[in-house]
């Protein structure tokens, strides 16, 4: 708490000197405006004359702004900015006639003279003195705060991209959003028809040969065979039906979906689901593929012998992370299904990445906002 104040105080004393550069800069380079030859080294001027604003907020009030302005704004900024300033400099100036009462003061406690007088002082005339000191440290703290808080601001107003610009970057991000879901949503259709394709479709002509061979000799092996056929093609189309989309979702919510994963995978996989908050059902549905898929890739590719599914909400965001004691070397790039879940991700404006060093571990981590 003291370093903090003592950095606040040391920021709004270095602001108020530099207001006053700023004062000059715009009272004598605004003539300069309207000459078309000056105009640009006056912009320019002012913008790195902002930067050592930006700087200061950064290093003194840990107020951290991007520097996407141009030197128009700049000059706004210190144009708007100087006024503080110097009210910060009022300020000091209160702090520095405090300093100089209490040495006053405190001269006259200890040659036990009056507050201001030539008698003995009483005990009531020190505690109002020291009532009124103390009323004046506070007050001029609440200055220090009140012109460090004026400066961030300001800072928040003016650095940074334009409102403008905040939309063209919002649209284009929506946009590649677009681009990116569509194409999930075909990979997501071109690995279902490759699991029919390979999978079931492969099985049920196998089944029909077989029964055809039964029908022609009769044999009782091959009827065994095919009903175990008919068995394991219903299994493996259950498993395409489930990569599609989960029904434990909508009957049961994302616990018992985690819950039912965990109970189909090959390797054992412990579930961690502690928000008591229930997730919508897009939520849901993208926190499960995450975990699927990740589970699917850590049984296939890394050799892991246990998997750890943990679900929490941290501020406004819900996270999953999920990892395994694998070999590592994992990466969301390509057409694989970790760029696919990244895709996923960044269409719920989430935020997705993959830790997975050589030899492990590794964590794949999604961040969804809650609303």
């Amino acid at each position: 708490m003291i370093i903090w104040a003592a950095r606040t105080t040391a920021g709004v004393g270095l602001g108020a000197l530099t207001a006053i550069a700023e004062v000059l800069y715009v009272l004598l380079s605004a003539p300069l405006l309207v000459v078309p030859a000056t105009r640009k080294a006056v912009l320019h001027g002012a913008r790195k004359l902002a930067e050592v604003e930006r700087v200061r907020l950064e290093r003194f009030f840990d107020n951290y702004n991007d520097d996407d302005y141009d030197g128009r704004r700049a000059l706004q900024y210190l144009g708007t900015r100087a006024p503080v300033g110097l009210l910060g400099l009022g300020v000091w100036a209160c702090v520095g006639a405090g300093v100089l009462a209490a040495v006053f003061y405190a001269e006259q406690l200890f040659t036990g003279r009056a507050p201001g007088g030539q008698g003995v002082g009483s005990v009531a005339d020190w505690a109002l003195i020291l009532g009124l000191a103390a009323l004046a440290v506070f007050l001029c703290w609440q200055g220090m705060a009140g012109v460090a808080a004026l400066d961030r601001w300001l800072a928040k107003r003016f650095f940074g991209p334009s409102f403008r610009t905040i939309v063209e970057r919002r649209m284009s991000q929506l946009f590649s959003t677009r681009a990116e879901v569509v194409e999930a949503v075909n990979g997501e259709r071109r690995r279902i028809e490759r699991d029919l394709h390979d999978g079931v479709q492969q099985r049920l002509v196998a089944l029909g040969m077989l029964l055809g061979r039964a029908r022609r000799t009769g044999n009782t092996e091959l009827v065994r065979q095919a009903h175990e056929e008919v068995q394991e093609a219903l299994r493996e189309l259950r498993e395409v039906a489930w990569h599609v989309y989960p029904i434990a979702l909508d009957e049961g919510g994302l616990d018992t979906a985690l819950e039912s994963l965990a109970e189909r995978a090959t390797i054992p996989v412990d579930v961690w689901c502690t928000s008591i908050w229930k997730p919508s059902l897009q939520l849901a549905t993208v926190i499960y593929f995450v975990a699927s898929e990740a589970v699917t890739n850590a049984t296939k590719h890394s050799g892991a012998t246990r998997i750890t599914i943990d679900v929490r909400v941290v501020g406004r965001n819900m996270v999953v992370e999920i990892r395994d004691d694998g070999s590592g070397g994992a990466q969301a790039v390509g057409n694989g299904g970790l760029s696919g879940l990244a895709r996923r991700v960044a269409a719920a404006d989430g935020e997705f990445s993959v830790d997975s060093p050589v030899g492990g571990p590794t964590v794949v981590r999604a961040a969804l906002p809650c609303g």
